[in-house]
């Protein structure tokens, strides 16, 4: 397969290029750019909007979004051409991954047209940040295995319990949440999928303190908030299928965006500038075949990636595919960050700014255990992808046929 650019996907990039030299300053090719967006305080979110409303007015936002809704309807290629030259540049990190990659395309597959007309405009230009409210502390990657309620009163559906690892929440405006409404059917029919105002009384967020130092997921607790009906995304007891379309996005989109950070490159970069004994390390055989190892999974993930892209550039849902690149690259930027603390010796456990030493793989070491968390565990992904993609058969389950409230848990629900 060839997979230089077309003709005219050439075109395209050589005028994305364009606008981007206009609006935005390029960055040096040998800074290592950040895994994540760990730290989105104050100045940063203002900036990270005002590049996004720049981005719409200038037709550069949500490309493959519909144009009714403020996006482009570019192909797949020509939405990873500018997200791959953008990255060229300095640019605000993102703080739309989750409003764009996952719940924008959920509210297109399942809302009315009310829902599409009220949120995805305002998704689209930056005015509103979203958040995904799936995990809870007892459920961990069992999304169906949730216990918090929300209860019809009259126009408001009333909702009680805790989420977990919820990125971004303490600046997002709004949040998907996805709660159980019917305790006498099995976990997962009794689900049902709401959007929810983190603004609203009763909504608490507060930060989970990482061993990075920073404060990206945050728990949020739920006392008798309220949601209105027509908050509600797809039928009452349907949250389970809605909620598949937002988790085969988000593994999708963590596998792709965990292609920044520190790279093959950055790698080959540090070997020659730090010494085993007394030569470049870039000259020991290991090393070499460590960094050739990389190279070779970095290079199966991007393909892998290709053949996702074709299925999505054909008008198909993410399927259980994203599993395997969010599973291997997680994994692989773990190894990766731990090697390249190795290659730095003694100066691998300091990350203050002032050390002089690059810390872009202390930080990539401590981001990509919460990444190995987000969108599901690599054993639930290595259940998905045994079961979906390889035809093995599941796992024994003792839950599968008996109503939820009728599932030992050994704490009171």
């Amino acid at each position: 397969m060839d997979f230089n650019d077309s003709p005219e996907e050439a075109a395209y990039r050589e005028k994305a290029r364009e606008w981007l030299d206009a609006n935005a300053k390029s960055r040096n090719p040998d800074d290592a750019k950040g895994t994540m967006l760990d730290e989105a305080e104050g100045d940063v979110i203002a900036q990270a909007k005002a590049w996004q409303l720049t981005k719409h007015k200038a037709g550069w936002a949500c490309l493959r979004w519909p144009k009714e809704f403020g996006g482009q309807e570019a192909t797949a290629m020509e939405s990873v051409i500018f997200n791959q030259e953008e990255g060229r540049y300095q640019v605000p990190p993102s703080i739309y991954g989750i409003g764009h990659g996952m719940l924008g395309p959920t509210i297109m597959a399942h809302g009315n047209q009310e829902q599409k007309d009220r949120f995805l405009p305002n998704m689209v230009q930056g005015d509103e940040v979203w958040c995904q409210l799936f995990s809870e502390p007892d459920a961990g990657s069992d999304l169906a295995g949730l216990k918090t309620t929300a209860v019809r009163d009259g126009d408001d559906w009333v909702i009680n319990g805790q989420k977990i690892w919820t990125t971004g929440a303490q600046f997002c405006k709004w949040g998907m949440i996805v709660a159980r409404t019917n305790q006498n059917v099995v976990k997962h029919a009794g689900l049902t999928y709401f959007i929810i105002d983190m603004e609203a009384p009763g909504v608490e967020i507060r930060p989970i303190k990482q061993m990075s130092g920073a404060s990206g997921f945050n728990e949020v607790f739920f006392t008798d908030a309220r949601t209105p009906d027509t908050n509600r995304l797809g039928a009452e007891g349907d949250g389970w299928r809605v909620a598949i379309t937002t988790l085969m996005n988000e593994r999708s989109s963590i596998g792709s965006s965990l292609g920044g950070g520190a790279g093959i490159k950055d790698l080959i970069k540090l070997a020659q500038n730090v010494d085993i004994g007394d030569r470049p390390a870039i000259e020991d055989g290991g090393v070499r075949r460590k960094i050739a190892n990389f190279a070779v999974r970095k290079n199966g993930l991007k393909f892998t990636g290709q053949r996702g892209l074709s299925a999505v550039s054909q008008g198909a849902t993410p399927g259980p595919e994203a599993s395997i690149g969010k599973l291997v690259a997680a994994i692989m930027g773990l190894e990766m960050g731990a090697f390249g603390m190795e290659l730095q010796g003694a100066a691998g456990v300091l990350t203050d700014d002032e050390s002089g030493v690059d810390a872009a793989w202390q930080h990539s070491y401590m981001a990509m255990p919460g990444l190995r968390l987000a969108g599901g565990t690599d054993e639930i992904l290595r259940n998905i992808i045994s079961e979906r993609v390889l035809g093995m058969p599941g796992e024994p389950r003792m839950d599968k046929d008996k109503p939820f409230k009728d599932i030992p848990t050994g704490t009171a629900r």
